[in-house]
């Protein structure tokens, strides 16, 4: 066996350690653009503690999943303003933003120089401007990831921007910055998390690394995911599904991901359906057919026993099957009301486009074993409901 790990060069995980990103930051530039959600609220004491620390700083705003027109909008506000570092504080659109423009402020060129799919593909030459990532959501894990995912209107898809050179240099995960977010958040982030454990547990470059993020942070999702949707403020859920996220994003940057994430990015491009929501909604869908297609072509793969051990973490029970894990998330999915993907606008005619495009997706190469169109096309037909 062979692989590699890679992350942020500096993680600094517990409550209150948002506090100590100013003094980091000062050692790494004197001039920083902020990138936040479209709220500038939470990013306020953090703002005044960099002003404090004699930094200059400012804003840029992302509201929403963010584009290639932002993150050239971006770069410009960036270099006009002299920015040194970048800092991202928010859900994973706002980290995403983040990690582009700090990798853009030092490699120059056009956006579409390096962007998959529908730019040219060519590598990052650069490392990249100091980035800081402080998530405030427990999902994505994309501040210890190597690529930014960013969205491009023109062609209705999403594509990666992807280079080790743009590894945070430091991730601040504070579970008290996730304490209160809205319920559907918790839902749709907490189910990303989730599947952000199972796909890598079960992909084709599994190594013994990302193996033990992935089983450490199931059990933790297990028991705190539904307490963390109905209750808020659990001050234990939140700090179980903060460090979920973490292993899932250092599980997936290092082992890659499935069909679900497959089908993920080319429906986002395509629909204006938050990233969670979607894969929630395809994740028990894409379990079962993976298990059947095993069942059928590969009765003796060791990714049928890795189903088996999900089913256990996820349930509790010790003679659990494989099977029993698709029961067990689609429950969790009833519970947490995930919608339909009919609710975003998918349609019977979507179909063939969608599955020719996730057939290409570079999440469907680590998928465990090759489905057929047929089977691609029955995974998305039931996640439309």
């Amino acid at each position: 066996m062979r692989f590699e790990f890679a992350t942020a060069t500096r993680i600094l995980f517990g409550e209150g350690t948002v506090r100590e990103v100013a003094s980091a930051a000062k050692a790494m530039g004197a001039r920083a653009l902020l990138v936040t959600g479209r709220s500038a609220e939470r990013a306020a004491p953090l703002r005044a503690e960099l002003q404090a620390a004699g930094m200059a700083c400012c804003r840029l705003s992302v509201d929403g999943e963010p584009t290639v027109e932002l993150i050239q909008r971006g770069v410009e506000q960036a270099r006009a303003e002299r920015c040194e570092l970048v800092i991202a504080m928010g859900g994973g659109s706002a980290l995403d933003a983040g990690k582009a423009i700090a990798a853009l402020l030092t490699n120059h060129g056009d956006l579409l120089d390096y962007l998959e799919v529908i730019g040219r593909g060519e590598a990052l030459r650069a490392l990249a401007a100091p980035f800081i990532a402080v998530p405030t959501t427990a999902g994505t894990g994309t501040e210890v990831t190597r690529n930014a995912v960013l969205a491009s209107s023109a062609h209705r898809v999403k594509v990666s921007l992807r280079s080790p050179l743009m590894l945070a240099r430091l991730a601040v995960v504070d579970p008290e910055l996730t304490l209160g977010l809205p319920p559907d958040v918790t839902a749709r982030t907490g189910l990303d998390a989730l599947t952000q454990l199972i796909e890598p547990y079960v992909s084709k470059r599994a190594n013994p690394m990302t193996d033990g993020f992935c089983v450490e942070g199931l059990d933790r999702v297990s028991r705190s995911l539904r307490r963390a949707y109905h209750d808020g403020q659990d001050r234990a859920a939140r700090f179980d599904m903060s460090v979920a996220s973490l292993l899932g994003g250092l599980a997936l940057a290092n082992a890659g991901l499935g069909v679900v994430h497959g089908f993920a990015g080319p429906l986002g491009g395509m629909f204006a359906a938050p990233h969670g929501a979607v894969c929630a909604a395809l994740l028990p869908h894409g379990i079962e057919l993976n298990i059947r297609a095993l069942r059928a072509r590969d009765p003796s793969s060791e990714i049928l026993r890795r189903h088996e051990t999900i089913a256990r973490l996820l349930t509790g029970r010790p003679q659990a099957r494989a099977e029993d894990a698709i029961e067990w998330t689609s429950a969790i999915c009833r519970e947490l009301q995930i919608p339909p993907l009919r609710v975003y606008g998918v349609r019977d005619q979507d179909i063939p486009v969608l599955v020719e495009k996730a057939t290409h997706a570079s999440s469907m190469k680590g998928n465990p074993i090759t489905l057929t169109g047929e089977e691609l096309r029955e995974i998305l037909t039931r996640a439309c409901g």
